[in-house]
């Protein structure tokens, strides 16, 4: 069985000004889909650094790329059903 892959995932990466910025827009929206956020550091997994590490911050939304560099707030707020 495998396990269930959060529905919002943030790849990201310490000192990233973008990122900070991208995760306080991922945050309130979270918040108004009543979903939370899993957090990941690309940095701490090779396999991760490699695939995003050149374009952090990223969304994932289901496991599936959803946006880079910054939210795309209006996509994002209608692939979660909020607007």
């Amino acid at each position: 069985m495998r396990p269930e892959v959060p529905r919002l995932q943030f790849l990201t990466r310490a000192g990233c000004h973008l990122c900070a910025v991208a995760a306080e827009t991922l945050d309130r929206l979270a918040d108004e889909a009543g979903l939370g956020v899993a957090t990941v550091d690309v940095d701490a997994d090779p396999e991760l650094q490699a695939e995003y590490g050149d374009r952090v911050p990223v969304v994932l939304l289901d496991g599936r790329e959803h946006s880079y560099f910054t939210v795309d707030v209006p996509r994002l707020r209608r692939d979660l059903g909020i607007g």
